[in-house]
Order: C-alpha cells, then sequence, then structure tokens
C-alpha cells in the first residue's frame, strides 16, 4: 500500500513515526507524501494536554471521513491517544480499522495489513525495540535519539506515566549503532530525546550514563553536534556537566524544564526541588560552563497558585536570566492528581500570569541577544529563504522549532548541515541576523 503518515505532538512521537515508516518500508509498502494518493493513513497521535487532543480527535475525524467515501482502503490510530482511549475511540469513530498503543508500534505492518478490525495494546513495561533503521522525515542532516522510554517522576499535572510507562532505558550499543546509521546517513546534528534524559542507564545499568553516552556519540566522526534536552534540574550530575564542558561536539545548551520557582506550587506539582536548588545547580551550569544556554519551560496558574506564588515565579525569571524560556498556563488534564485540587484558578488569570511572564523574558532576550552582535559563532545552515535572499541557520544555543534562527548572507555553494562562521550584524528578541566570514 502507498501509506500516508501524520505525526503529531513531540520529537518523541517523531523518532515512533520514523521507526513505524521504516517497518513498512521492510515489508515493501511506500510512503505517500500526499493524503489523495495513499491507500492507507496512519495517526500517530499526542494527548499530552487539551489543545494536542482536540488536534488529535480532529486529525482522525478528518480521515475517517475519506475512509468512509472510499478514499482510504484503512484508517490506522497509533500514539498516545491510542493508548489513552482505545475503548472510546472504537466505539465513537468505528471508521478506525486499528489501533495502536505506545508499546506497540512494532506492529504496525499487522495493524495494517490485518482484515478487519486490530488492536495492540501491549504492557507499558514493554520496552520496543525493532531492528529496523528508521526512515528519517526531519531532514537527514538532523535527526532525534530516543534513548529512553516512559517516566517514573509522576508529576500532578502529567498523564506521561500512564500512557507511557515507567523509565526505560535503551541499550547503550544499539543507541550509538543508531547515531551510526543516522550519521552515515548524513545527521550533522543529533538531539537526545526521552521524557528525561538526565537518569538514563540507571534502570538498565544501575547509574546514570548520559555523560558516558554523550562521550561515545562524540567519537562518531560524522556528527558536529550534539544536543540533550529535557533534563530534570535535580538530576543533573558533575559527570553530565564534565562531558558537556570537556566535549566540542557537545552543545552549550541544555534543556532544562522547571515548571515553577514558588516552593509551595512545586511541591504540589509533584517536582523534587525547591526554588534553592534550581538556582544552585544553575550557579553550577554557568560556573562550570561559560557561555552555556539554558531553556526552561513555566506553568502558570497551577491549581493553588496565589498572588504571592507568581510573584516568586516573576522575580526567580528576573534573576535567573535563562537565555531560552516557554511559559504555558496550566492544563487541566483528566487522570491527574492536578486536576482534582482546588482552588482551580481561571483561564483568564492564568493566562494574564503566562503574558506577564513572557513580556519579561522577551526583554531578557532582547538583551542576550543584542550581547551577540559583533561575535563571531559557528551556524548550522538550516536552508535557503529565495524570496529575501538569505539563509538561515542556528547557533548551538538554538534548538530547531523551538528557539531563534540567524538569517544571513553567504556564498551560493552552501548546503543543509554545512557549518559556517557566521559574523552576528544585529539582532531582535529571538533572531539574529549576520553574514559570512571569509576563513
Amino acid at each position: 500500500m502507498k501509506v500516508y503518515l501524520v505525526s503529531l505532538g513531540c520529537d518523541k512521537n517523531l523518532v515512533d513515526s520514523e521507526v513505524m515508516l521504516g517497518l513498512l518500508q521492510e515489508a515493501g509498502h511506500s510512503v505517500a507524501d500526499d493524503i489523495d494518493d495513499a491507500d492507507a493513513a496512519i495517526v500517530n497521535t499526542c494527548c499530552f494536554i487539551g489543545d494536542a487532543k482536540e488536534e488529535s480527535i480532529n486529525t482522525i475525524l478528518e480521515l475517517a471521513g475519506r475512509r468512509t467515501s472510499g478514499g482510504l482502503r484503512r484508517l490506522v490510530v497509533t500514539g498516545c491517544l491510542a493508548e489513552r482511549y482505545a475503548a472510546e475511540i472504537r466505539e465513537q469513530i468505528p471508521e478506525v480499522d486499528a489501533i495502536v498503543g505506545t508499546a506497540s508500534y512494532e506492529d504496525i505492518v499487522a495493524a495494517l495489513t490485518t482484515e478487519g478490525e486490530y488492536e495492540s495494546l501491549r504492557p507499558l513495561s514493554y520496552l520496543p525495540e525493532p531492528k529496523t533503521p528508521r526512515a528519517i522525515t526531519a531532514g537527514n542532516y538532523v535527526s532525534y535519539l530516543k534513548i529512553a522510554e516512559g517516566c517514573d517522576k509522576c508529576c500532578t499535572y502529567c498523564i506521561i506515566p500512564k500512557i507511557r510507562g515507567p523509565y526505560r532505558s535503551f541499550p547503550m550499543e544499539r543507541l550509538i549503532a543508531e547515531a551510526e546509521r543516522l550519521a552515515a546517513a548524513g545527521t550533522r546534528e543529533l538531539i537526545l530525546v526521552a521524557q528525561e534524559t538526565t537518569i538514563y542507564g540507571t534502570d538498565r545499568y544501575g547509574e546514570k550514563k548520559l555523560g558516558e553516552l554523550l562521550h561515545r556519540l562524540c567519537r562518531i566522526e560524522e556528527l558536529q553536534r550534539i544536543r540533550v534536552m529535557y533534563a530534570y534540574p535535580e538530576e543533573i550530575d558533575d559527570s553530565l556537566i564534565e562531558a558537556m564542558a570537556s566535549e566540542p561536539k557537545v552543545c552549550r545548551y541544555l534543556d532544562m524544564p522547571v515548571q515553577h520557582a514558588s516552593d509551595e506550587i512545586l511541591r504540589r506539582m509533584g517536582r523534587r526541588t525547591t526554588c534553592a536548588d534550581i538556582e544552585a545547580i544553575i550557579a553550577k551550569l554557568r560556573s562550570r560552563i561559560p557561555g552555556i544556554v539554558l531553556r526552561t519551560t513555566l506553568i502558570t496558574g497551577f491549581p493553588g497558585e496565589t498572588e504571592e506564588d507568581f510573584a516568586e515565579l516573576e522575580a526567580f525569571v528576573k534573576r535567573a536570566r535563562f537565555e531560552r524560556l516557554g511559559c504555558f498556563p496550566y492544563s487541566k488534564e483528566e487522570g491527574t492528581a492536578a486536576a482534582k485540587m482546588s482552588p482551580q484558578i481561571p483561564k483568564r488569570i492564568k493566562e494574564r500570569r503566562r503574558n506577564v511572564i513572557m513580556r519579561l523574558q522577551e526583554q531578557i532576550c532582547s538583551e542576550y541577544s543584542g550581547s551577540l552582535v559583533g561575535q563571531t559563532m559557528p551556524v548550522l545552515v538550516d536552508g535557503y529563504l529565495p524570496e529575501e535572499g538569505v539563509f538561515t541557520g542556528r547557533t548551538e544555543g538554538d534548538a530547531p522549532t523551538i528557539d531563534g534562527a540567524v538569517f544571513f548572507e553567504g556564498p551560493s555553494s552552501l548546503l543543509s548541515g554545512d557549518i559556517v562562521p557566521v559574523r552576528i550584524t544585529a539582532a531582535a528578541e529571538y533572531d539574529l541576523t549576520g553574514e559570512v566570514v571569509n576563513e
């Protein structure tokens, strides 16, 4: 069959989608770039927050209409929504032929080809380990490497442990082999992802192994950049810091979601840090890794958040001066402990507080970006914008899709994935402008 796949949600979901596409291609199926050319469709869903759930449902319903009209021979739903709401999908969207849970994506070929209804919901303790190489969809010069599945933290606002299962590290040898395949296929920037990267190895090897994994990945000659995402602040240890400080290929960049700064709200969230803990690790990272760019995410309007709690968060943002920060209003998710907490904060207050933080962060980012003007920085080329006549790329302090970009002039011979020295000539809040420096 010709298969059209829609991958929704996070980069970890994207890795699962690429694994499924690789399995389908090995079985003789092909990928359709347009739904009108497809015999079958797969939706890899997300349901982390309400907006993601709504997007997943709307996508399924749109494709269900094509299934009813005969435009599709088969419709498969996979991922988090499929895991969490399998019975509801069966009852309310009968056009769906097959349901594949988060631990079952190895069964995608059977889901596509088995006649009649098909369902695979493996125990969430199961760790898929398909041997087939992934099909790369994100542009082969940037790839994601998922180093673990699931989460044990059980934050009170998060449903992930219930739909992704407990923390399970993938074997290091498998990860190295996968990274080598990706590098041989053209990957120059490798981005390590998991629900939490910092405790990689503790379940499998009895100790944290992220630092060792980074050292080994740096030996892969073709890789030029290695980036770490989703680092829990309380789990950042000296072995990780040493690897980041000593390995030139490891980006001086760390994504470290802290969520809040009021000790009371952190306690209600089920987080395992205090504000003092967070500030101590920030100071340690900046001391040991000069020039490091720190990214975080925050939640406003968590149940019980008072004006005093929010004032603590605002003061923390002013002190911490994160180079990169995203802030989101709390999303009440059924099945989580926080959904039953009171008082729930009105939407208008949650959004007002989010807007205050983002206006503050805009000023911090503007000042940080301005400090880069005049510097020459290595920039990875992402592409060319013909209408503007400029290239676009990223410094090591910018992750794809979530951070800013550098717009610069350079020779027409540049290709996506090249890394070139760019002198920064101007700055906005989040983006930079520059020109290639002749070496």
